[in-house]
């Protein structure tokens, strides 16, 4: 379009399944590099991904023409699809329903970009429990505490 300038990013944030403990040292750079792949193939932007074994935050730069519950439906079904099919873990993988979105403005893209490269630091003082909730208040989200992670 047009005379149309964006800037639009999100930091999503979701879990495994059950907050289980499956992303694996050996294939997490092989699962990185898959959702990248998504998110390149659906015309939007990565900016940061990293996580633990049980969760991830991906920040995304996207169009405008981007439906975020959209691409984030296909990185969740077609990458456990692929973690699955790869063998990666025993039983069946699967991201938890639902996701945490959040939007960066330009000006706090460096700081969500530390944040998420340093999740290891991050997750040696806080569950990822707390973490979300945390997200959740910050941004003034309305939740009931009942059915984060059900």
């Amino acid at each position: 379009m047009a005379n149309t300038y964006t800037q639009l990013y999100f930091h999503v944030v979701f879990a495994v399944q059950g907050r289980s403990f499956l992303i694996a040292d050996n294939w997490r750079d092989e699962l990185y590099k898959y959702i990248t792949g998504i998110i390149t193939n659906k015309g939007q932007k990565l900016m940061q991904m990293n996580g633990m074994p049980d969760h991830l935050h991906i920040l995304i730069g996207t169009k405008p023409n981007c439906v975020l519950s959209d691409l984030v439906r296909d990185i969740k079904s077609n990458s456990s699809r692929w973690v699955n099919e790869k063998g990666f873990v025993m039983g069946k993988f699967s991201w938890q329903t639902g996701f945490g979105a959040f939007t960066v403005s330009q000006s706090q893209l460096s700081i969500v970009i530390d944040y998420i490269i340093n999740q290891e630091k991050h997750h040696r003082t806080r569950t990822f429990r707390e973490e979300y909730l945390d997200f959740l208040k910050i941004n003034e989200i309305d939740f009931n505490e009942d059915y984060i992670f059900k």
